[in-house]
């Protein structure tokens, strides 16, 4: 797992923009501590910066490949895990090719070289990277399906620039450090518009799209996205059928060169994955996997069920580190930490943009994964299986189904994911924030493929899924890439191998909860791995602290924003709104609705500060 980064630039020779482009590439130097490389061929400047996972020494990049005469003919610079990739070395070999390492990179280069754009389709994994074609003069931008790993670019006069994250486009004086009303209307709402990169003029790279930039122009291609078609395997069929992809991914994602490890949660997703890579690991004759584990210190009240998680991880953790033997450690954050203006300021540098919607989910991530770095380098997680197989509360409630929104902007759950409440009303009515969710959905829906003759209820849930996947499991995957590599770990993600996703987002609903339960379909797949008590336990989404300490310093941080002049969010508040909140009892007693304002006042503030983001409205 690395930073990438590059700019391409026709009218000039960029051995003379050397410095700018060590900028860019210093600035992925979180995501790649071990080593770091810069290429320069004229029109073209391809940086990098590795974390290295497989074949340590011999995978340096930017890495180049030839033809002929041409040693040099293309380049690469690359992030991300290509799981089959010693298929395809075998392949490769058997039509000629050489290989002088034994990294995936090297395969993937000469991919390119043997099947050209075609090669995107042999890909099995997470990735973003460009290749440079010296001969024909042009750079290809790709992605993986699922939009795994992060890729943004800023078209220019003649060319653009690229990066594994915005600081790195930011970093090149082309790119401004300015949003207008769009990039707001992002931040304001739960809503992840596919290639929006909130700053002016930035774009991001479609999950399963490839970008071509020539002389000619910028050319933008899907090599992927969800299809329909007709699902003909019976239940049982469909349960072996899961059973063996899972079987058959997990197998390919515990290869690596460093230490591994998985995020155990105790929930059905994270328990699969783990008691899997338990199993692959010991067959292999390899020591078994060492799991990790989240919990809160108590700083004034304990758990407390809610409308959102029912009952706490820990025991559930402890049953399954009981019955796999994993090698378990538990990781305890404090939750007055997490409300650290410092601690919120790193997490910004990481995103490069607030969090909200459950902001202290971002530090306690990177607390977490900062930890975690101390004993391992890749992760496996279960994050993305609600999405691919319904197994979130808006799945299964009458209301989030009929409504013509979001689900998870429905009743169910609006009040956990709604940051606008501390905004001022002439502002939204400004951003016409009704008519951007709206068209915002009835993009999404327009897109979503159906069959011919399908049901009303069944092309409604295959609608549901599909917003889910292309929608809201987009701002999860961007928040663990960043959370992570900002410390340096790679986190992989096996339920969103996109063979696993095509067939579940196929398998009709009703047989997707044959036994009247959430992810029924991966139950019955994988009820043997696990203890009674995970199977049985129902959907609790990733903790979010309870203690008022928390609550406490968000208090404070807005109370410093009212108090403050020249706060740069001042203009976009309303502070009869701001008093009222900070005048409401601490705790139990506040509504959710201004916690979810304190995040998002609080989150925008800090960051238009630490990035000087300059904001032209009208």
């Amino acid at each position: 797992m690395c930073g990438i980064t590059g700019w391409l630039s026709f009218s000039q020779d960029l051995n003379f923009q050397r410095s700018i482009l060590e900028r860019m590439t210093e600035t992925m130097t979180r995501r790649g501590p071990d080593a770091g490389g810069l290429w320069i061929d004229g029109p073209i400047g391809l940086g990098h910066r590795r974390l290295s996972i497989i074949d340590l020494e011999g995978g340096r990049q930017p890495m180049t490949a030839g033809f002929g005469n041409d040693p040099e003919a293309v380049a690469i610079t690359y992030s991300g895990e290509v799981y089959n990739f010693q298929d395809l070395r075998r392949d490769l070999q058997a039509l000629g090719h050489r290989f002088e390492t034994r990294s995936d990179t090297e395969v993937v280069l000469h991919a390119y070289l043997e099947w050209g754009y075609d090669f995107v389709d042999r890909l099995n994994g997470m990735y973003a990277f460009a290749i440079w074609n010296r001969r024909k003069q042009e750079l290809l931008l790709v992605r993986d399906r699922m939009g795994v790993k992060p890729l943004y670019y800023f078209p220019t006069a003649d060319g653009v620039i690229f990066g594994s994250e915005p600081k790195a486009l930011l970093a090149n004086p082309l790119a401004p450090r300015k949003i207008q009303a769009d990039g707001l209307r992002e931040i304001l709402e739960m809503v992840k518009t596919p290639g929006q990169a909130i700053f002016a003029g930035m774009r991001e790279v479609l999950p399963g799209e490839w970008v071509r930039i020539a002389r000619s122009g910028l050319q933008r291609q899907r090599y992927w996205k969800l299809e329909a078609w007709e699902h003909e395997h019976s239940l049982d069929q469909t349960i072996g059928h899961t059973r063996d992809l899972l079987e058959d991914i997990v197998q390919r994602q515990v290869v690596s060169d460093v230490p591994l490890c998985s995020l155990l949660s105790g929930g059905l997703d994270s328990s699969i994955i783990t008691a899997l890579a338990s199993r692959k690991l010991l067959a292999a004759g390899k020591e078994n996997i060492r799991s990790f584990s989240l919990d809160f210190a108590d700083h004034g009240q304990g758990f407390a069920s809610d409308a959102v998680r029912g009952t706490a991880d820990a025991p559930f953790v402890t049953d399954l580190v009981q019955q796999i033997q994993s090698h378990h450690g538990e990781v305890i954050l404090d939750s007055r930490e997490l409300a650290d203006p410092q601690l919120r300021a790193q997490v910004i540098r990481a995103l490069d943009l607030p969090p909200a919607f459950w902001g202290d989910m971002w530090p306690s991530l990177y607390r977490l994964f900062e930890e975690i770095r101390r004993h391992s380098t890749v992760a496996l997680s279960g994050e993305s299986a609600d999405e691919v197989f319904g197994g979130y509360r808006w799945f299964h409630d009458p209301v989030a189904i009929q409504a013509r929104t979001f689900p998870w902007l429905t009743s169910v759950t609006e009040k956990y994911f709604d940051g606008k409440t501390l905004f001022d009303p002439g502002l939204l009515k400004h951003l016409d924030m009704h008519n951007f969710l709206q068209d915002s959905y009835s993009q999404a829906i327009a897109e979503a493929p159906g069959l011919p003759g399908e049901a009303a209820d069944d092309r409604r849930m295959r609608e549901m899924s599909y917003v889910n996947l292309t929608r809201f499991v987009q701002t999860l995957l961007d928040r663990k890439d960043r959370m992570s590599m900002a410390v340096g770990l790679e986190v992989r993600v096996p339920f969103c191998d996109h063979r696993l996703v095509e067939y579940a987002f196929n398998i009709p609903w009703q047989m997707k909860v044959f036994d009247g339960r959430e992810k029924s379909i991966l139950r019955a797949a994988t009820r043997d791995l696990l203890p009674a008590s995970i199977v049985e336990r129902v959907k609790s989404p990733y903790p979010s602290t309870q203690d008022p300490a928390y609550e406490q310093g968000l208090r404070r941080a807005l109370a410093a924003i009212r108090d403050d002049t020249n706060a740069p969010v001042r203009p976009f508040l309303d502070f009869t709104r701001v008093e009222a909140a900070l005048e409401r009892p601490l705790g139990a007693h506040s509504p959710m609705y201004d916690r979810m304002g304190m995040e998002l006042a609080v989150g925008l503030d800090t960051w238009l500060r630490e990035y000087d983001v300059s904001v032209e409205l009208f």
